[in-house]
């Protein structure tokens, strides 16, 4: 970017749980010095090794409702029973400054961000190669009991409808050739 001239790139990258949203996208981060997430606010429980702030920003669900009658979200959603929401402030000034941001945000929020800001984000859907493997993936973590897995793949299921929405797709069957992937996108849009 020259001088924060430019603005910069907002980029929205889904996945059903348990395709590799989170690994890829801090991959992709660390390979791309212009490039900076957006941490999420959110109302669920942190998971064992997050951290307040570096993962997600924890707050209570009365915040976060008063957060989103104020208007602070770029998007928010009800996701597996929690509030998920991105603050639109910290984006705007990312992208003002020439920062390219990363939304790691599920279809819904992605829908949203497409609808508030048209034509100025580029998504990507990441794909598992299938849902056998998506189950088999979600079992692997050892986080989640049967009950839960399957109330995921169901969501996946759903979610995976609205692949057709984003402007990318790519198939995380091989954790580096799905990297190379989001890398070549990231170089085509510049």
């Amino acid at each position: 970017m020259t001088g924060g001239a430019e603005r910069g790139i907002l980029w929205i990258i889904s996945a059903p749980s348990g395709a590799g949203k989170t690994s890829l996208a801090r991959a992709l981060v660390a390979a791309t010095p212009q490039l900076r997430t957006s941490v999420s606010y959110t109302t669920r429980s942190p998971r064992p090794g997050e951290v307040e702030g570096t993962d997600y920003h924890f707050v209570p669900t009365e915040a976060f409702t008063a957060m989103a009658e104020r208007g602070e979200f770029l998007e928010f959603a009800k996701v597996h029973g929690n509030g998920y929401g991105t603050s639109e402030p910290w984006v705007k000034s990312q992208l003002f400054a020439g920062t390219d941001c990363l939304l790691e945000i599920d279809w819904q929020g992605a829908r949203q961000v497409r609808e508030r800001l048209p034509g100025q984000a580029v998504s990507i859907f990441i794909l598992p190669p299938s849902v056998a493997a998506l189950a088999e993936r979600l079992r692997d973590r050892g986080q989640d009991s049967e009950a839960v897995i399957a109330r995921r793949l169901a969501a996946a299921r759903e979610e995976l409808l609205h692949y057709d929405e984003f402007d990318y797709l790519v198939v995380n069957d091989h954790f580096q050739d799905a990297l190379a992937d989001l890398q070549s996108i990231v170089h085509a849009e510049h």
